[in-house]
């Protein structure tokens, strides 16, 4: 398969297995994903669907039980996979870059703000101390730190939530890498941060022809700014296509009920829809399509043949064994 000239990130056949004392628990299996730049990409999934798992191995940062398997890595012309541990450090931070969950444990309570990102300016560009000060000044800036020169030398634990996690952001575009990794950025904030925060995300990924590959459990953050989106679930991706086209017509039942759990004004008085059971341990999986126990459109087959991830009109890729029912149950619901 040759590589997409316009990728910066090409991942093919990427799987991660975790050794525990009762033997090695599958977390990611076979993910195949592209991201060009300046796109934004949604992996969607509930927790325990392999999207963190995913996103540590893309950026070698997969704990040391965990044992990484792809058939190809790649970020832009460079074959991750082909590197020594010194030179994917190297990459870090430079070429591409990762925003955590969690502002206030991901920043280093004891130093200043200022000498958090200036370091990243003083390692990789050689910078004395006073460029590296007026680079974080300007940086804080731009992802809307208000008067950040009189900002630069305060402690994370001085700004709020929000600001801490546009400080993330500003250390993940620091040094304009290609890629830049969400891994549920907005989790903890309320709905007005929370909708800065994206938009954020979205300015600079236009501005500077970023690809971003935004991981949520959350459809409404993927609804508002990805192009594409690909669903996971029990660490295989079950569903990919743009976005526009996945959310108004899923093809998968997964999919389909992530969408119908989502709050409308609509139904408003009325019981949220909920998911029925929980999603399965990665130690042990059902045989056959891993989410046939929580299914409304099981069939005997489901329950013993896997479905596998197959083309379908419009370039959309699905696994599931009633492709078409579910779209036109999408169609006429």
């Amino acid at each position: 398969m040759g590589d997409p000239p316009d990728s910066a990130l090409h991942i093919r056949g990427l799987s991660v297995t975790f050794g525990t004392r009762r033997g090695p628990v599958p977390a990611v299996v076979g993910v195949d994903l592209d991201v060009a730049p300046g796109e934004l990409v949604g992996l969607l999934g509930e927790s325990g669907s392999g999207k963190s798992a995913a996103a540590r191995a893309m950026m070698g940062l997969s704990a040391r039980n965990a044992t990484v398997t792809a058939d190809r890595i790649q970020l832009g012309d460079t074959d991750l996979l082909a590197l020594t541990d010194r030179q994917r450090r190297e990459i870090r931070g430079n070429r591409m870059s990762m925003v955590f969950q969690d502002a206030l444990s991901a920043l280093n309570p004891v130093l200043s703000i200022g000498d958090q990102l200036g370091e990243l300016f003083r390692e990789h560009r050689d910078a004395s101390r006073r460029q590296a000060r007026s680079a974080v000044i300007e940086l804080l800036g731009e992802v809307g730190i208000p008067a950040p020169a009189s900002r630069v030398d305060d402690y994370p634990h001085q700004f709020s939530g929000g600001m801490r996690q546009r400080i993330l952001i500003a250390m993940a575009i620091a040094l304009r890498p290609e890629l830049v990794i969400a891994d549920e950025p907005t989790t903890a904030l309320d709905v007005t941060v929370q909708a800065q925060i994206l938009d954020l995300l979205n300015k600079l990924r236009s501005e500077l022809n970023m690809a971003v590959l935004l991981i949520t459990h959350d459809l409404g953050v993927v609804s508002e700014v990805a192009d594409r989106v690909m669903v996971m679930y029990a660490g295989r991706v079950v569903e990919a296509g743009g976005a526009d086209d996945l959310l108004s017509r899923p093809a998968h039942p997964y999919t389909e009920a992530l969408l119908r759990s989502v709050p409308q004004v609509e139904h408003h008085g009325k019981d949220l829809y909920a998911i029925p059971g929980s999603p399965p341990s990665p130690a042990h999986q059902p045989a056959g399509c891993p989410f046939h126990p929580r299914c409304a459109m099981v069939i005997e087959r489901c329950r013993t043949e896997r479905p596998e991830l197959t083309v379908v009109s419009g370039g959309r890729t699905v696994a599931c064994h009633r492709t078409e029912e579910v779209r036109h149950a999408a169609v006429t619901g």
